[in-house]
Order: structure tokens, then C-alpha cells, then sequence
């Protein structure tokens, strides 16, 4: 039974049952309450120390374990645990597939409560550890201490970290010495650049006074070998802003575009930034099926390049092309699918809301000699209406991905008016995708689903539905 220690309760030998949404463990209190563990797996049986409670439900910490389930492995990173980024690293690869295709199950069924075909099954990443294309780096002068590190009573001097930010801490960042996440020379980018400005006396960035040189790094790499480093840097220094890029471009002479931002606004997003090139060109290239995409700083790209492909393929697949059909993509992006499916299809459009993206699409198309691909940009609800059908033609076939929050309303109502006879629905979350798929239901009939896993050692998936005119 629970005892409270300092206002907190301690349940004793809590058996864990679920993986739960956002990585978390779901187990059972004594009355009956649902409790959200953080640092176990399914299978395990713990104390739990509560720190908040809910009506319905605590959220708590396993402080003792009874036993160690089965489903268990060792995780590979030493910073699992303190670092939010894998969750999941303690969890057999096997059994994070069973939770991820589970969890979309669950969503579709209670969520989209839609009449559904058997379940494909989840498409698992060939690569579970370097699977990354894309990485974001923080710089703070205030790194995060461990629990071992602060009751050591030591002091520490150096408190610069290069590294990620502790979740739910704005201004902590854990200094990262190996990531698993990204292919090398990622690693050794990060750690020269960290060596290198705090030999050089190269301030790190105050996240609470808004001081300092150093503000972010981002690396892009492509599955072409092309890498491209960005340094954020939060006040001009030529001096010493030049003194760390040429080091950088002499080092690590493979880097393709070494660019930086000089960026002293309170946050740190580049996307209304003015990034100069430093040396290389602006963007790298990634390739997939003989196609080749231009990939600049701000561009969306799916951070899994190995997976993004079998995910196009299914997409592609779903769609059931001959050659004859007109295909709408929305939420196209910098237009990776509709190029994709171009060479199956008559003529694609794609519809996009970021002026920039559509640029790129409009620019990677040219490159690999699509003709039968238009890109327009605009706010898929005002867009997507009478006279853009009127004037584009009817589609045979929508493909739409749209971000986590899915679908606006006003999209759902309008693919319905226009009808066409299959539409497949690409989304990040399957919560918000079961919920447009109820709209959806009284025209549409579910015919064919597959999860697909871009994101090894997290709670995250992609999932792929079919929808095709009820007769």
C-alpha cells in the first residue's frame, strides 16, 4: 500500500503494464488510479515515489526495483537517463515496435472509432542507433551537473556544455560527449567546436541574461556523404567568429556548407534569420531513387533518410498509381513525395504554406527534370478551395501529411466536397489522424493501414492510411 513520505506517496511493489503516450509507463495504483512512471519498462515491478497528483491519475518515479522485466536491454548511451532525447533505449527493440503499432491501434480505435482492415505490420527502421540527418545543438556557460557530480562537493570551474536542453529546463543544457542519434563526423564536430571555443576563450551563451558568443549548432548530414554546419552566434565578433569558422572549415575540410547566423533576438529559431555562407554552398543534397533534393538551413526534410524513403514507398504503394491519375499533395513541404510519385502519375499539385519550401520544390523539381509537377503556396484552408479545383482539374488522388496538429476543419470538409476516390493520409500522430479519419468516415472506408517507425529508441511514429469512396 502507498506510505506518504513529506506529503509524497510511495507505492511498494507496482507492477508495470503499459507503455504509455510520450515514452512514459503506465501501471495501476492501489485505488485504482492510473500512475505515469517515467524510468521503466512494461514488465518491471518497482517502488514508485509520486511527485504530482491528479484527479485521475499520479505521476511518479520508480526509487526501488523488485524485478527487472524481460523486455529490457542494456541502453548503449551514457547519457540515457539524464538526456530526455531516447526514452526508450532501456526497452528491446522488438517490444518498442509492439508499443509503437499498439499505440496507433489504440488511437484509431477509440479515437477514430472507424471500422478498420487488419493492421499491416510496423514497418522497423534498418538502422536503430545513427539514424539521424539532422541535429540541434545548444551552448550554455551553466551546464547541467549530475546527481553524482553536485554531491561530490567538488568544485567545477568549467561549466560549458555543448549539448542538449534537460526537458522541461530552458536553460539547462546537458553537455553531450557521444550521441547516438547521428553518424559521424557529427560527434567529432561537436566536440572540436566545444574544445576549440573553450581553449580560445570563446564565450557559451547565457540562456538567463542573454549574454555570450556561442547560441546553437546545427549539423545536416544527407545520405550522399554532404554535410552542412551551422553555427548560431548571438552577437557579431568577426574576430572570433572568423577564428572559429576557419578552424572549422580547416579540421573538417569534408563539410560541404559551413554557414552561420548572427541572431540576438530572445529566441533562438532561424527561420526569420539571415544565415550567410562561410565557405561550400548554401545547401547539401540528398538522394533518393535517382532524384536529388537541395537540403538549405531551413528547409523540412524527414530526419530519417533511410526510413523517409520506405515510408515514400508505402505512400506510393497506398496510392495504387497507373499513370493516369492527377494527384493533389498537400502539406507537400519542399515537394519530396510529389516528385516521388510523379513518374506514376499524370500531373501532380502540390500546396504548401511556407513560401521557402515551395521555392525548393519548385527548384528540385527543375533539377531532376519533372515536368508534370506544380507547386503553389498558401494556407491549405484558403487555398484548397472551388477555384483552385476549378482551375486545376479534379484529383483522382489525394496525398496528404499534414504536421502534428493534422488536418484544419475546414481541409477535411473540402476534400470531402471534392471526393476524391482515394486519399492517403501520411501523419506523425496518429491521435489527431484517427480523429480526421471519424470525420472522414461516412464517405471513406479505411482500407489498408501501416505504421512505419522513423524514430528508433522513442515513443514517436509515422503511420500511412488508405481511404477509398465507399461504393
Amino acid at each position: 500500500m502507498g506510505k506518504k513520505i513529506t506529503d509524497k506517496i510511495v507505492f511498494d511493489t507496482v507492477k508495470v503494464l503499459d507503455a504509455g503516450a510520450k515514452g512514459v509507463s503506465v501501471a495501476k495504483a492501489p485505488d485504482g488510479k492510473v500512475i505515469f512512471i517515467s524510468n521503466v519498462v512494461p514488465g518491471d515491478v518497482v517502488d514508485v515515489q509520486t511527485f504530482k497528483k491528479r484527479k485521475a491519475y499520479y505521476e511518479g518515479k520508480a526509487i526501488n526495483f523488485h524485478e527487472y522485466s524481460e523486455h529490457r536491454t542494456e541502453p548503449v548511451c551514457e547519457h540515457f537517463g539524464v538526456c530526455g532525447g531516447c526514452k526508450w533505449q532501456n526497452m528491446k527493440y522488438s517490444q518498442q515496435l509492439y508499443y509503437k503499432q499498439n499505440e496507433v491501434y489504440n488511437n484509431l480505435k477509440r479515437i477514430g472509432k472507424v471500422e478498420m482492415p487488419e493492421f499491416e505490420p510496423i514497418l522497423g527502421s534498418e538502422k536503430q542507433f545513427f539514424y539521424r540527418n539532422k541535429m540541434e545543438f545548444g551552448f550554455s556557460n551553466a551546464r547541467w551537473m549530475t546527481e553524482a557530480e553536485i554531491k561530490s562537493d567538488e568544485e567545477f570551474d568549467d561549466r560549458n556544455a555543448l549539448g542538449f536542453h534537460i526537458p522541461k529546463m530552458w536553460d539547462k543544457i546537458l553537455d553531450i560527449t557521444k550521441c547516438h542519434l547521428q553518424a559521424d563526423p557529427s560527434n567529432a564536430i561537436r566536440n572540436e567546436i566545444r574544445r576549440f571555443a573553450i581553449e580560445n576563450n570563446l564565450e557559451f551563451f547565457n540562456p538567463r541574461n542573454h549574454e555570450g558568443l556561442l547560441r546553437t549548432l546545427m549539423i545536416r548530414t544527407a545520405s550522399t556523404g554532404e554535410i552542412m554546419v551551422l553555427i548560431q552566434f548571438f552577437e557579431e565578433n568577426k574576430v572570433q567568429r572568423e577564428l572559429i569558422m576557419n578552424h572549422l572549415a580547416e579540421t573538417f575540410p569534408e563539410i560541404t556548407s559551413l554557414q552561420y547566423v548572427i541572431n540576438g533576438k530572445p529566441n533562438d529559431t532561424i527561420y526569420d534569420q539571415d544565415i550567410k555562407l562561410f565557405k561550400g554552398r548554401d545547401y547539401i543534397l540528398e538522394e533518393m531513387e535517382g532524384l536529388q533534393f537541395s537540403i538549405n538551413a531551413k528547409s523540412f526534410y524527414q530526419t530519417n533518410s533511410e526510413q523517409a524513403y520506405e515510408l515514400y514507398k508505402i505512400t506510393r504503394d497506398f496510392a495504387g498509381l497507373t499513370g493516369n491519375e492527377l494527384v493533389y499533395d498537400l502539406y507537400t513541404g519542399t515537394g519530396t513525395i510529389a516528385q516521388f510519385v510523379s513518374k506514376q502519375a499524370k500531373k501532380v499539385i502540390g500546396v504548401e504554406a511556407v513560401p521557402e519550401a515551395i521555392l525548393d520544390a519548385k527548384e528540385n523539381a527543375k533539377r531532376n527534370n519533372i515536368t508534370n509537377c506544380e507547386f503553389f503556396v498558401g494556407d491549405m484552408k484558403n487555398v484548397f478551395n472551388d477555384a483552385f479545383i476549378a482551375q486545376h482539374g479534379h484529383p483522382d488522388v489525394i496525398i496528404t501529411d499534414p504536421p502534428r496538429d493534422g488536418m484544419h476543419a475546414d481541409v477535411v470538409k473540402q476534400i470531402l466536397t471534392i471526393a476524391p476516390e482515394k486519399v492517403v493520409y501520411v501523419s506523425c500522430n496518429s491521435a489527431t489522424q484517427a480523429r480526421d479519419l471519424a470525420l472522414m468516415d461516412e464517405m471513406y472506408q479505411v482500407t489498408r493501414i501501416r505504421p512505419v517507425d522513423m524514430f528508433p529508441q522513442t515513443h514517436h511514429v509515422e503511420n500511412v492510411v488508405l481511404l477509398e469512396k465507399r461504393k
